[in-house]
């Protein structure tokens, strides 16, 4: 069995691999089409020394060829092997005790198979690598590409990558396919710096590919294409590491469907999907994750330039009524705010733009730009220098000479005032005049969706308040309530505590719960409400009926004894229909709790990363609305209120058809508590939910509660 690693390979560690001064193409060859012709041609730009190696040639294409990698005049750097998987073991040992630095492994037909002895066959070639310190890339691997050293390592017919600028894009791809059609974005004038795409990874991956760019002065941004990982914290690692030294990093997550989430017996179990996990804990990491494959290398480009944002707001400026309307609907859709300019601002608007424009934002410039071109550069400036803006958004709807010239002018402007400009390519016209230009600004960043530019800008913002933030502590758990509680689950010896057992294990984090009393007959249960006060709720006590509400064994806003007998009646009726019959500790009484929101707060121990916290809309709404925000536990109040500003109900919660205003930050104050309980039980606790946890003004209760044992 292959051994997980728990780290990243440092920068020194893979740079003789990755930035090599000397390349050895193993099976260098003259056949037309093979896979040693290929890189042999791709390489004759290379700027460092390459050797082909094969024992059937004394020379190609003017150049000694050589038996085997012991017999090159200098030790590799980096060997390509692109020999057939048969003879790739022997070779990769070769290199080892030749002292090569790394190899890169096209064969293919390894653990892809799902063969058994092709996966002992890659294990192996992971323990070469692990015993001599040999870095490989691969097998099943399309190549490396380092454009600074024009080093195209692969097999591909590939778009050449000119010397990368100033905020170039690093490509990291699972996929060869993608990762090389994503470079091809260079002919539209984007800037690539590496393309490094993993294979099987044996050895080398993705999480050690992005702690390489980390640091890595050619690239200003990096673009991630993901699909999954055996060690996906490794990859969390890398990404914090890439955070630490301020470098955005990119993701599109692959394989987003919900078929890996385990079927559980709580909400939470069926809310936190494997790629809703996936994107919470990039989140927490700092990584911006994107929907679309094709939003990938333009949000990427735009880290690569844009600078810390000045000012939340967007200004938005068009040539167009139509597309500005449209802009307006993708930043409100997306949380950008778009304030209206100050005075001084909608007065220079006004001096330039016809009646039948819009002095305001959005600005619509009219078709009259084209009698009076200044007034675009005017406008435009003034709106960049209004403080309450920190993007200036431009859709191009028209590809033709004039539009071309655009770009450039808002780079300039971007530039003067220390903003970043964006233009949204909405014309058919992919490829039409001004493309090249505008993805070579320095201050701007083409989009080809208005959704695409605004989550980038939301994003922006986003990443910014969490710099801003900075470090978030959670005061430990004094460990006599982690062992008072540790007992308690002890205690209830089941794998389902019951509401009680569990609201009576969370009340010692702090969770404010619900008075109740325990009745074993109609009479102590007529006993108990008239000791706790009248309305009053019955609740069936069983640990096999973890959701009451389906069982019909729940009776509400009981105000009399007549009534609290009828309902005793009733839900130890439903109860005996339960089939097979369950075990039953008898009827909980407890207060009715005043109408309020409702809320859920739940968690479950992620076999990947541990415990996530979910927080949602609460009661019989959860499944049916969906509308949850997912974080790793332990949360801050400051993060579950984030996690609360995320809900798209989140207006429920300032008020609603005369609610009183929930305290929002008390709420997150029970929230990071319950994600504590999480976190400090992880390894005895699967899943848990609050639910509801009813919500009004600061009176906050959690009326109802779940804990299933792992």
């Amino acid at each position: 069995m292959q051994i997980k690693r728990t780290g990243v390979y440092s920068r020194e560690q893979l740079t003789r691999l990755l930035h090599p001064a000397s390349i050895a193409v193993i099976g260098a060859s003259t056949r037309a089409g093979s896979f040693g012709e290929r890189v042999v041609f791709n390489m004759a730009h290379y700027a460092g020394r390459s050797y082909p190696v094969n024992a059937r040639y004394q020379t190609i294409g003017g150049q000694t060829c050589y038996p085997k990698v012991a017999d090159l005049p200098e030790v590799a750097d980096c060997a390509v092997i692109a020999a057939p998987r048969e003879a790739v073991e022997e070779i990769v040992l070769e290199c080892a005790a030749a002292g090569v630095g790394g190899a890169i492994i096209f064969a293919s037909g390894y653990a892809e198979t799902g063969k058994e002895d092709r996966i002992l066959q890659q294990e192996r070639l992971a323990a070469i690598a692990r015993e001599t310190g040999l870095r490989i890339v691969g097998p099943n691997c399309i190549g490396v590409v380092n454009a600074l050293l024009d080093s195209r390592v692969t097999f591909m017919d590939i778009t050449p990558i000119p010397k990368p600028e100033r905020n170039a894009v690093g490509i990291i791809s699972q996929s060869g396919a993608l990762g090389m059609a994503l470079a091809q974005g260079v002919v539209r004038g984007l800037s690539v710096s590496h393309v490094m795409t993993s294979g099987n990874s044996c050895d080398v991956d993705m999480a050690d590919f992005v702690n390489y760019l980390a640091t890595d002065p050619a690239c200003g941004s990096i673009a991630c294409v993901f699909e999954g990982m055996a060690t996906p914290e490794r990859l969390l690692l890398a990404a914090e590491n890439a955070w630490a030294v301020d470098k955005p990093l990119i993701i599109f997550k692959m394989a987003t469907g919900e078929q890996g989430a385990q079927a559980a017996m709580s909400h939470t179990g069926s809310l936190a999907g494997s790629h809703a996990s996936y994107r919470s804990v990039f989140q927490r990491a700092g990584a911006i994750v994107v929907d679309d494959f094709e939003a990938l290398m333009e949000t990427s480009a735009f880290f690569a330039k844009a600078p810390p944002p000045k000012a939340p707001g967007a200004a938005i400026v068009a040539a167009s009524g139509g597309a500005a309307i449209m802009a307006t609907d993708r930043a409100e859709q997306h949380g950008v705010p778009m304030p209206q300019p100050t005075p001084a601002v909608t007065e220079i608007l006004e001096s330039r733009i016809p009646e039948f424009g819009s002095a305001r934002n959005p600005c619509d410039v009219t078709a009259q730009v084209l009698s009076d071109p200044e007034s675009l550069g005017i406008c435009a400036d003034a709106l960049l220098g209004d403080p309450q803006y920190g993007v200036l958004v431009s859709p191009l709807t028209y590809g033709y000479a004039p539009s071309a010239k655009r770009p450039l002018l808002y780079s300039d402007l971007a530039k003067k005032h220390g903003k970043m400009a964006c233009v949204v390519w909405q014309t058919e016209w992919q490829d039409g005049p001004g493309v090249v230009d505008a993805n070579q600004c320095d201050r701007v960043a083409l989009f080809r969706s208005m959704s695409a530019c605004f989550a980038a800008l939301a994003a922006w913002q986003w990443r910014a308040d969490k710099r801003a933030a900075g470090s978030q502590i959670i005061a430990p758990t004094p460990a006599g309530i982690i062992a008072e509680s540790r007992a308690l689950i002890a205690a209830a010896g089941g794998r389902t505590l019951t509401e009680r057992e569990a609201k009576a294990v969370l009340a010692l984090y702090g969770v404010p719960v619900v008075g109740e009393r325990l009745a074993q007959t109609v009479d102590d249960a007529v006993n108990a409400a008239a000791s706790l006060g009248y309305p009053v709720v019955l609740k069936v006590e069983s640990p096999d009926l973890p959701h009451k509400t389906e069982a019909g064994v729940i009776r509400l806003n009981l105000r009399s004894a007549d009534e609290v007998r009828a309902g005793y009646a009733a839900v130890m009726a439903n109860a005996d229909k339960v089939t097979p019959a369950p075990r039953i500790n008898g009827v909980l009484v407890q207060p009715m709790v005043p109408q309020g929101i409702e809320m859920v707060v739940g968690a479950r121990n992620d076999p990947l990363f541990g415990p996530l916290i979910v927080v949602g809309l609460g009661g019989i709404l959860v499944e049916v609305l969906k509308d949850t925000a997912l974080s790793p536990a332990p949360v801050t109040p400051f993060e579950a209120e984030k996690l609360l500003r995320q809900l798209k109900g989140v207006k429920l919660l300032d008020g609603f058809r005369g609610m009183p205003a929930v305290d929002v930050k008390r709420l997150a104050g029970v929230i990071s508590d319950v994600s504590r309980f999480a976190a400090d039980h992880r390894g005895s606790v699967a899943e848990l939910d609050v639910n509801p946890l009813i919500c009004a003004g600061d009176r906050i209760t959690a009326v109802d509660a779940l804990i299933v044992v792992g």
